[in-house]
């Protein structure tokens, strides 16, 4: 078995091999809503929001957001929570429904309502769920604990309304519950047949039900309509009073089972209400009958009601209006407590949480996500994406931020631990077309195509420079050389390329030559070297030392698209029109290789298209590139759903990332759809969506409602950037789904170096019982587990680090910079770890200097965390500092108080007494002496 053994053992590279293969899809920043329904956890201390054809968890409580690694076909339209916060259904606009895991993040079904769902909600008791779709309710067997064959079986179904269904609720024991419909009015219906409870018609509103909610242990209701009324609903049994209804006999059983057996299943049961009973049949029936009834405010547009939430403990009623206003009433005297503005577009969705404090709001107009304390007036979260489209991006050189610019004129930093956007500026006038982070990370430039470039300060959050042209001008890109005092900037219309200064803001030059507008810009990491790409097939190079005079010129055979360097300087890369990348030395300007990314590509084929996606593909390129960390490979995106790495010194595609697959999308399906193919034409062509909520619907001649200027269409899918970290650990790429984030994925726990049948971990301990703590290291990475690791490392004792980190030898002393970046994330030692990091730094350090292009990831996402935890510390030593300034303060104060007042006053003797009495009280406790404290 020894040979054998032998034969298997894994010899690897120091180049991972599975590094790509472990990169996954980490989060979704960039968008915090886009339509759908908020839920709250059980705990009340999250907010699951769907984006997309996705759902975001965002933890108020950790301040951090996760995005699900699941997705659904389209966009999803509905969230059902389970009430015991471990389950979710969640349905899209096209029926396709997903039963996942909250606790292990899976898929546990997948399942289809042949139909659009409007509305989903689970029963109080977790046994069952209803669906809403069409002018019909369904209610399903929920999914237990146990393992089941089919995890959605149908009970029952309710017919009733004679439009489209729009809510639901349940009473609190799960025996009735409540839908409401476009058709105005609120049924009724049954979990069991009670013989008491027949399925009538709730009547008077005047427009369709937006919410219908029962009061807490009661059958009484309250529905609220699109018009702005509140009718008020008292039930004159209890829920204590519903009868089941008896069985129909021992013969109609027999039957019953028969038809069962026959069928080899069990049908479910159809029921059908009536919206106008007889009297007979009301004759000792459940009785309803309405209170009162309350009208909101009618100016403008405030009666146009859309979403509605109500706390049945605490009495709460919130309702959201389209012009962006949202009220707060007290319930059933309806009393308005607050009444509030979001923005001036429509709320889309409420949520409360399980203690009535936080109330969610969702805007779907301008992707807005708010948690609101209603009590105290406070946000507890206030999130907003780019409501149009995301363009560039940049990692600040830690990796700790990413900025973006959109088409909305606005530019948003977002911190990659938390994921949330924590400043927003809105200096720019019109469509960011380029962002840029100085080597510092403390400044933003930003290009625009209102005509400016600004610099902005994350010290102060300020706008501090904004650079201008001599002539009004377009700017198209914007970068920054390493040294972080040049800025220059690519003229869409001029075809030139302007120079500021950062430190005086005066233009230094500006440079022609270029006859095609500038489409990209890239300084060298190590000279003075700026690189400009155009649509006139040359890419210049410009010398920043030498008078900015163009030292060579490159000629393509076709538009150059993107340029960017490598991160050692020593490469160039070009992506061109003709769908393809070269690589160019810029010490010689010779062309070293080139990729052909036309069948990489794979554009999918739009909606109105005429020809194939094979041929629509002939005009599609890649319009951004990025090199990864270390510079082997580069990234490559544009006009496709799919990312492509290649391997620059082989030229062969490594991997393919789909960054979507939602077909609410367009550019996504590769062959056409028959059957939007009619003898009319393609359906395509008809907005679907005009009977939607905002949309233009004309239902008799001469009628007209809704904006006609609205107009909906699909979005076309694209990748509009890319950036690698700094840190090599993850990249970034700005789409029409959102700000996407790939990382390594951390829950691999086997990836062996160089590992051989000697290497286990009874070795490893062995070695540390016997203090041979440098073997037990290099064993211990070599198998690589990271529990395995961090016993070694922290077995050392600290003050041998210094003996074991020269014992070393270099291959591993970058692996153990990786694994204490790593620790520093979520290990409380930091003194030990930074002790680690101090030695082998010191001892290493000139070996590490002469392979600094392969090392910079490593010792940058060292820096990224121990960055962050300086940040922390600072912060908190800066509040001790400002409390004892301000104790000092009022200690010196009252000091020079005390010798004014005469020696021996009363008001001196009482104070002194009072604070004695004081003193003997707090060390008393409560627990000493025989009366009450005072």
């Amino acid at each position: 078995m020894a040979p054998l053994r032998s034969q298997l053992c894994l010899h690897r590279p120091p180049a991972r091999r599975g590094t790509w293969r472990r990169l996954m899809f980490s989060n979704l920043l960039g968008t915090v809503y886009r339509c759908g329904n908020l839920n709250f956890t059980c705990d009340g201390n999250s907010v699951i929001s769907p984006v997309g054809n996705r759902v975001t968890v965002f933890d108020l409580k950790n301040n951090k957001s996760d995005t699900l690694p699941l997705a659904t076909r389209y966009n999803i339209k509905c969230v059902g929570l389970s009430p015991d916060g471990r389950l979710a259904i969640i349905v899209d606009e096209g029926g396709d429904a997903l039963l996942a895991s909250l606790v292990c993040r899976a898929v546990l079904h997948r399942f289809h309502f042949k139909g659009a769902v409007h509305s989903v909600s689970f029963s109080p008791d977790g046994r069952k769920f209803v669906v809403t779709k069409g002018n019909l309710a369904q209610m399903y067997h929920a999914p237990g604990r146990k393992r089941e064959f089919n995890a959605f079986v149908l009970d029952k179904t309710y017919f009733g309304p004679y439009d489209e269904t729009t809510c639901i609720d349940w009473t609190d024991d799960s025996r009735c519950f409540a839908v409401g419909s476009k058709d105005m009015s609120t049924w009724v219906f049954g979990a069991e047949r009670w013989d008491n409870l027949i399925y009538y018609a709730l009547g008077g509103h005047k427009d369709a039900i937006v919410g219908c909610f029962f009061e807490s242990s009661s059958l009484d209701l309250y529905t609220l309509s699109q018009d702005g009324a509140l009718c008020v609903w008292q039930c004159d049994t209890p829920p204590e009073g519903l009868r089941l209804k008896a069985p129909a006999g021992w013969k109609a059983d027999l039957l019953q089972r028969e038809d069962e057996d026959e069928d080899g299943a069990e049908r479910e049961t159809t029921i059908r209400g009536k919206a106008a009973p007889a009297a007979e049949e009301q004759r000792g029936k459940v009785q309803y009958s309405r209170v009162a009834k309350y009208f909101f405010n009618k100016e403008g547009d405030f009666n146009h009601l859309t979403a509605a939430a109500y706390h049945k403990k605490v009495h709460l009623l919130v309702t959201g209006f389209a012009s962006g206003i949202f009220h707060l009433h007290e319930l059933p005297e309806f009393n308005l407590i607050h009444s509030l503005s979001v923005s001036d577009r429509r709320v889309s969705s409420i949520a409360i949480n399980g203690s009535g404090d936080w109330i969610a709001l969702g805007c779907s107009g301008l992707g807005q996500l708010l948690v609101w304390e209603w009590q105290s007036e406070s946000y507890v979260l206030k999130q907003q994406g780019h409501f149009n489209s995301m363009v560039s991006l940049a990692y600040s050189p830690d990796g700790q931020y990413i900025v973006t610019g959109g088409d909305d004129s606005k530019v948003k930093v977002w911190n990659t631990l938390s994921g949330f956007c924590f400043i927003t500026f809105t200096e720019h006038s019109s469509g960011v077309t380029g962002v840029t982070f100085t080597t510092t990370g403390y400044v933003i430039v930003t290009s625009s195509m209102d005509g400016t470039v600004r610099a902005f300060d994350l010290h102060r959050y300020r706008n501090f420079r904004t650079f201008t042209s001599p002539r009004p001008t377009q700017f198209s890109c914007v970068a920054v050389d390493s040294s972080g005092d040049i800025v220059s900037a690519g003229a869409q219309d001029s075809f030139e390329i302007l120079i500021w200064s950062m430190q005086t803001g005066r233009l230094l030059d500006v440079l022609s030559g270029h006859e095609g507008p500038i489409s990209g810009l890239c300084f060298n990491p190590m000279k003075s070297v700026l690189a400009s790409a155009s649509w006139d097939r040359t890419v210049r190079l410009w010398d920043m030392a030498d008078s900015w005079r163009t030292t060579e010129t490159l000629a393509l055979t076709s538009d150059a698209l993107a340029v960017t360097f490598r991160p050692d300087g020593a490469e160039l890369a070009v992506a061109t029109l003709n769908s393809q990348i070269t690589f160019w030395d810029p010490e010689s300007a010779v062309q070293t290789g080139s990729i052909e990314g036309r069948h990489d590509l794979k554009t999918g084929r739009k909606e109105l298209d005429k020809i194939t996606a094979k041929h629509s593909a002939k005009g599609k390129a890649f319009t951004t590139l990025c090199y990864s960390a270390d510079g082997q490979s580069i990234l490559a995106g544009g006009m496709s759903k799919f990312v492509c790495i290649y391997h620059v010194k082989e030229q062969i595609l490594r991997k393919k990332f789909e960054i979507s697959c939602n077909l609410s999308l367009d550019a996504m399906e590769e062959f056409l759809n028959r059957r939007k193919m009619t003898e009319f034409g393609n359906l395509a062509l008809i907005d679907q969506d005009a009977t939607e909520e905002g949309g233009v619907t004309i239902p008799l001649p001469g009628v007209k409602k809704g904006d006609m200027s609205s107009r909906h269409f699909k979005p076309e899918i694209r990748v509009t950037s890319l950036r690698f970290s700094p840190t090599g650990r993850c990249w970034a790429a700005t789409t029409t789904e959102g700000l996407l984030i790939y990382s390594l994925d951390a829950r691999m726990l086997f990836d062996p170096f160089e590992l051989d049948t000697s290497v286990t971990p009874a070795q490893i301990r062995a070695a540390l019982c016997q203090r041979d703590f440098t073997r037990a290291i290099l064993m211990a990475f070599r198998l690589n587990e990271r529990k395995l690791l961090q016993e070694a490392l922290e077995s050392v004792p600290w003050d041998e680090i210094g003996v074991i980190s020269s014992s070393l030898p270099d291959l591993y002393v970058e692996k153990v910079l990786e694994f204490l970046a790593s620790s520093f994330e979520e290990s409380h030692h930091l003194e030990f770890y930074l002790i680690w990091t101090q030695k082998l730094l010191m001892v290493h350090g000139q070996q590490l200097k002469s392979r600094v292009g392969t090392l910079l990831p490593a010792v940058q996402f060292l820096q990224k965390s121990i960055q962050r935890h300086w940040d922390d510390v600072s912060k908190l030593c800066d509040w001790n500092r400002y409390n004892m300034q301000y104790a000092l303060a009022v200690s010196k104060q009252r000091g020079l108080k005390r010798p004014s007042e005469p020696p021996g006053s009363e008001e001196e003797a009482d104070a002194s007494e009072d604070d004695d009495s004081s003193l003997h009280l707090l060390r008393r406790g409560p627990g000493d002496g025989d009366g009450p404290l005072a």
